[in-house]
């Protein structure tokens, strides 16, 4: 069925990225110059005995020359889609084509559908031009689909290693977000164990923007999934002004880390804006967070202003200490009382029952909490038996709270003003929108320098393109060995090796330049409103990358 395009993915599709100069010559023009050995950011023997063939690689560094021998033999090279959407990713799918062809016109390229479970099943699709042609620049992971199945028994490597002998591959473009790229350090390390040619080489994604570090200065889908939010949070932070009646609390993506709210936050300025590293830094319980936010509502009552904007990261209660201690108590509760909790129908019992065999400081903790909060924790669950911290609704949890705080501050004569609260999650509506100019020329550079070390018959890389605050034709591509991002961490009972998550940083510019600005921010509605991503008009607005990158570089 021919896809149904709209005006504006007419125009879009006629968008041409433009590549790092380095890589203008197509891959037979490109060299690549090896560095120093790696290590590991730490644990580097437990990380070298599990990664005996891969570990220490040199950063690669490509350069201009002539390299004709990529050109020489066709290959088939496969990629797969892992974890979450974000922006771009179509764009990295014709960047590998693109850059394949250049070097030779029969080499192939298939997709494996619906993530990793494709490789695991055998299902792919052989990516065409005219397949490819239809998706350049739209958002979404629509041409084979995503998924988060893991590759990490015996039996799957096998699977996977007799999926790509089957189809003869020669290289594995994996892209995805930091546990979706770990496993393609585990398969790199597979493959070579098992004597077999096969490349396998990573793409950062993840709209969070934890997927970071000196080489990889942003994961693809940030800039776009930001500018999205930002522009909602800006209409709202203009409704609020309009209206003059309502406060804002907005719940943002990211679990495990408070980047997307920073950014949005330096983009639109709100009123308040908590930051879960800072939260955890300072060793915050819920009650002082909530009393932040009460203080702030009472300050703007006092110059009549009983309205507002708060962002919250999706990932707030796991950073606050206490809550992180409930949850991981109630993880361990609901799982011994399970077949207890299953005989008895009503949620008063079920609290009890849970409440009894928790610490009496968890149990208080638990019973002051809204009910629906309280049900979201106690019975929502993932697969693994534990709490689905993602579902729990923070900011209808904060404004509860909130109003209980407010009421206290009322009898005590410290608060005359009206509370109204609006909740809001923006999460899904980020992750498949058209990319942005930057995540469109960003992902099509992956893609493409991804295809570039595969023909090389570089393995156990992450496709790496740095000096992104400059014009694309100055960003300089090359790969980072995938091993120099990985730490040893406990996973389900078990040490694991991953690759590090990159929280907000609080003596970064990105968070001292929102530190600066937020005390002001309380009183004052200095709200920006950043409006529709522009993919047409002046440099200084198409062009222009997230706040978190212009800071840190």
């Amino acid at each position: 069925m021919p896809t149904i395009k709209s005006e504006l993915q007419i125009e879009r599709s006629k968008f041409k990225p433009t590549l790092p100069a380095v890589l203008r010559s197509g891959p037979t023009g490109v060299l690549p110059r090896m560095g120093k050995p790696t290590q590991s950011l730490s644990d580097q023997s437990s990380l070298q005995s599990i990664f005996p063939k891969t570990y220490g690689l040199p950063l690669a560094v490509f350069s201009k020359g002539r390299n004709a021998v990529v050109g020489k033999k066709s290959i088939r090279l496969g990629v797969v889609l892992s974890g979450g959407q974000a922006p771009g990713g179509h764009n990295v799918l014709a960047g590998l084509f693109d850059a394949l062809k250049k070097a030779n016109p029969k080499n192939k390229l298939i997709g494996f559908l619906g993530g990793p479970s494709g490789i695991l099943e055998n299902k792919w699709v052989d990516l065409t031009a005219p397949l490819v042609d239809r998706y350049r620049n739209t958002g979404g992971f629509d041409m084979i689909q995503s998924g988060r199945t893991k590759i990490e028994t015996p039996e799957q490597f096998n699977a996977a290693k007799q999926t790509l002998e089957t189809n003869r591959l020669d290289a594995l473009v994996v892209v995805g977000g930091d546990d979706s790229n770990t496993n393609a350090a585990l398969l790199a390390e597979y493959f070579k164990a098992q004597g077999l040619a096969i490349s396998v080489v990573g793409v950062p994604k993840t709209i969070d923007g934890d997927l970071k570090n000196e080489d990889i200065e942003a994961s693809f889908g940030f800039d776009t999934a930001t500018k999205i939010y930002s522009e909602v949070v800006g209409n709202i932070c203009r409704d609020v002004l309009s209206a003059q009646k309502y406060w804002h609390f907005v719940r943002l993506m990211g679990r495990s880390a408070s980047h997307i709210t920073l950014e949005v936050a330096l983009k639109t300025q709100p009123n308040l804006a908590l930051i879960g590293e800072e939260v955890l830094a300072k060793k915050m319980t819920l009650a002082q967070g909530v009393d932040q936010i009460a203080q702030a509502v009472a300050r703007r009552a006092e110059t009549k202003k009983n309205y507002g904007v708060v962002l919250i990261p999706e990932g707030l209660i796991e950073f606050i200490p206490e809550m992180k201690d409930l949850i991981s108590g109630l993880n361990d509760t609901l799982a011994a009382q399970e077949p207890r909790l299953a005989s008895v129908s009503s949620f008063e019992e079920k609290r009890s029952i849970v409440a009894s065999a928790l610490s009496a400081p968890l149990a208080a903790l638990l019973n002051s909490l809204p009910q629906s909060i309280q049900a979201q924790l106690m019975l929502d669950r993932d697969p693994h038996g534990n709490v689905q911290v993602s579902q729990i609704e923070t900011e209808k949890l904060l404004v509860e709270m909130v109003k209980t705080r407010l009421a206290v501050l009322k009898a005590e004569g410290k608060y005359a003003g009206k509370f109204a609260a609006i909740t809001h999650f923006f999460g899904y509506e980020g992750r498949c929108g058209a990319p942005s100019n930057f995540d469109a020329t960003y992902c099509y550079a992956l893609g493409y320098n991804a295809a570039v070390l595969s023909l090389n018959g570089l393995s156990g890389y992450l496709s790496s393109v740095k000096n992104l605050t400059q014009p694309a034709a100055q960003w300089v591509p090359g790969g980072v060995p995938l091993t120099s991002m990985m730490n040893v961490e406990r996973r389900k009972g078990k040490e694991k090796p991953v690759i590090q998550k990159a929280l907000v940083k609080l003596d970064g510019p990105p968070f001292r330049a929102f530190e600066k600005m937020r005390d002001s921010l309380v009183l004052e509605d200095a709200y920006v409103y950043p409006g529709p991503i522009q993919y047409f008009g002046p440099s200084s607005v198409t062009d222009i990358t997230t706040k978190t990158l212009q800071l840190e570089s």
